[in-house]
């Protein structure tokens, strides 16, 4: 009882800054990290069952890391690779250098600045994936190469944390560093050797009841995490690995459906623990030192990485919304410092120090990527150094349409099939490769791209355009499209998607034509359907039968209705 008390406590404070944080608008983030600073020893110390807590935070990492596995095919692995690899060293190298001269300027011990550099390098794989998630984000360029260069970080970090008590006196075995490898391969290779041979056969008869299909994702995601775990591993490199074994199959939309409330409750209890393990004992004598660490990790980190993402020819605004996922420290920060005052080499001061940075940054770098489209559209005059001439994430000229579609998914389905029932000439614009290449693959013109672009809208061929219908539910990148499109053609009709009825107003101001409101739209539709059918049993039953094969066909394309926060 004493627990179930202590838990339901956390929970509803929980909420209350949860309802604070909505109606301040800012990011929930901020204030589940609040909730635990009020919660822990810090302020009233209301959490005495941290075993418990870390077994829930421990959970929602699980649940997270196997959803977004589920959503990483290996074709996307094998794309991203490469890009991946070399940012993710690239940034923890500069990083670390630079990171380790400041700390020596500002006073620290050369041991200590190594610590300090290398805990500024790592960024929070669980913070970024949950805000990239949160903002609709995971299927988009940039979120696909921050997941592959956040792993390769998580790699550097395992191994450091591996490799730090072996050298440490003593402990020195370069033939248990040689037995964790080859342990580590064999449970990779047994993962996808399941994968491949076992799930097809087993989802066959898995797929006939969604309850066992449920109860069946959650065993195998945990349970490849606690295995790995128990192998010394991370419990978060054995749930993305569960996840992308699954990847293949046909209804992991439906399984990542069915565990996001799951995850959602567990990630918040990480979040608050996160925040009540905030150690600022003392850190009024360090702010200084904090503030100028602070400041090379959210603007030095962001600055790295897109000059790395220009050599690689990536665009200016793909490289700034990547950079803006390093805009913070990792939990594994935290722990590398820790182990360092285990061993002797760090004092109580650098822990402090990193704590505060840690503190500030997580709340900076929410801001930043949360709202990552609008800082562009401020920033995009000065961004020009961080593209190539030419860049290679190019931007293709494409045939003359009379009619272009932005967003392909849920809504923008329906509109491609009657474009084709009709014979028109049209083009889809999307910002999900994967989208784009299936679109290709059936015969239909596609252009990758961010409509929230204007260098993108211009590089389109939109002279001939007579309609353009855009599915992006986003107010700017609506307006953006509009005087895109009239600034071509000014008789064209141009119709968008709007959730909110200012949004609406708003783009019938700037001269839409007609703005779709989802909602309203369906509610009309649903009240005529019942005027003309309550008498009619007969063709209600078929509109019914229609209506659920419509339906399942939709579930089996991986659409699924958005979740809305406003």
């Amino acid at each position: 009882m004493q627990l179930f008390t202590e838990l339901s406590i956390v929970i509803s404070i929980a909420a209350l800054m949860a309802l604070l944080m909505r109606i301040l608008k800012q990011p929930l983030v901020v204030g589940h990290i609040l909730t635990g600073l009020l919660v822990g020893p810090f302020v009233f110390g209301l959490i005495h069952s941290m075993e418990t807590f870390n077994l829930f935070s421990e959970i929602g990492i699980a649940f997270l890391l196997f959803t977004v596995g589920l959503n990483l095919s290996p074709h996307i692995v094998r794309e991203f690779g490469k890009v991946s690899l070399i940012t993710g060293l690239g940034q923890v190298i500069f990083t670390s250098i630079i990171g380790y001269f400041i700390c020596v300027w500002l006073g620290f011990t050369p041991i200590a600045s190594f610590y300090m550099g290398v805990a500024l390098a790592f960024s929070s794989t669980i913070i970024i994936l949950k805000l990239i998630t949160d903002k609709g984000d995971l299927d988009t360029l940039y979120a696909k190469i921050s997941i592959g260069f956040l792993l390769v970080q998580d790699f550097i970090a395992i191994l450091l944390l591996f490799g730090i008590p072996l050298i440490a006196p003593g402990n020195s075995s370069p033939l248990l560093v040689m037995l964790m490898f080859i342990k580590g391969l064999a449970l990779v290779a047994l993962v996808f050797t399941a994968s491949h041979y076992v799930m097809p056969r087993l989802y066959r008869y898995l797929a006939n009841s969604q309850e066992m299909l449920f109860l069946f994702s959650v065993a195998w995601g945990i349970g490849v995490a606690a295995i790995f775990k128990s192998f010394g591993f991370s419990l978060e490199s054995g749930a993305l690995l569960a996840g992308v074994a699954l990847a293949n199959l046909p209804a992991r939309h439906e399984i990542s459906s069915r565990l996001t409330p799951l995850r959602d409750f567990f990630i918040i209890l990480f979040f608050i623990l996160l925040g009540s393990q905030m150690k600022l004992i003392g850190a009024g004598s360090v702010i200084p030192a904090a503030l100028i660490l602070s400041l090379l990790v959210l603007i030095g980190n962001p600055l790295i990485l897109m000059i790395i993402m220009a050599s690689l020819g990536y665009r200016k605004k793909t490289s700034l919304q990547t950079g803006f996922t390093v805009a913070q420290i990792s939990e594994f920060s935290l722990i590398l410092i820790v182990l360092g005052m285990k061993f002797g080499h760090l004092d109580q001061r650098v822990l402090s120090v990193v704590t505060l940075v840690g503190l500030i940054t997580i709340f900076g770098s929410t801001y930043l990527i949360l709202y990552s489209d609008k800082i562009y559209r401020w920033l995009e005059p000065y961004l020009g150094i961080f593209e190539r001439k030419v860049p290679t994430e190019h931007y293709n000229k494409n045939k003359a349409h009379t009619v272009v579609l932005f967003g392909s998914n849920r809504i923008g389905y329906d509109f491609m099939e009657k474009f084709k029932e009709h014979g028109y000439t049209f083009l889809v614009v999307d910002h999900n490769p994967e989208t784009i290449e299936k679109l290709r693959q059936e015969g239909v013109d596609a252009e990758y791209g961010d409509a929230g672009d204007f260098d993108f809208l211009e590089a389109l061929e939109l002279n001939g355009v007579e309609l353009a219908v855009s599915t992006i539910p986003d107010a700017e990148t609506n307006l953006l499209i509009n005087k895109a499109i009239k600034a071509h053609n000014p008789g064209a009709v141009v119709m968008v998607v709007a959730h909110r009825i200012k949004d609406a107003l708003a783009h019938y101001d700037e001269g839409v034509d007609y703005v779709i409101l989802p909602h309203f739209l369906g509610g009309k539709y649903a009240s005529e359907i019942m005027i003309k059918l309550q008498k009619d049993e007969n063709e209600l039953s078929s509109i019914k039968k229609a209506h659920i094969d419509y339906l399942q066909f939709r579930v089996s394309l991986g659409h699924e209705h958005p979740n809305q926060s406003a």
